[in-house]
């Protein structure tokens, strides 16, 4: 099992920065790619970044050139550089990881996902 801790949420100012740090425990060795989520009040939770173990990144359109996704996906450490935040930013972001090496009771290989409990980034005025 792997269990990931999100920390850095907070209140910023439209315009400011802020950065995410997430860190995982447990069993890391196998862990594939890492990111972050954000899930607003009534919404689906949709991709904001992502990093593979080669250091391919991802992002949605919505921050392109505004976030910076960061880390080290052999020790488990993913961070989210936030940065000209805007109001549309405010929603809860969630640490995300992939293991497409677990290997289940029957000892197959399985792709397991798992998921921070979210740390709340408010963006006001």
């Amino acid at each position: 099992q792997v269990h990931l801790v999100e920390s850095g949420g907070g209140s910023v100012k439209p315009g400011g920065s802020l950065r995410l740090s997430c860190a995982a425990s447990g069993n890391i060795l196998s862990i594939a790619r890492m990111g972050w989520y954000r899930q607003g009040p009534g919404q689906e939770r949709d991709l904001v970044a992502s990093i593979n173990q080669d250091g391919t990144r991802k992002y949605a359109d919505s921050v392109k050139g505004r976030f910076a996704i960061s880390g080290d996906i052999a020790k488990a450490t993913v961070f989210l550089q936030m940065n000209n935040v805007k109001f549309e930013d405010t929603d809860v972001y969630y640490c995300h990881a992939e293991d497409p090496f677990y290997v289940d009771a029957e000892g197959d290989f399985e792709t397991m996902e798992y998921w921070g409990e979210g740390t709340l980034v408010t963006v006001s005025s």
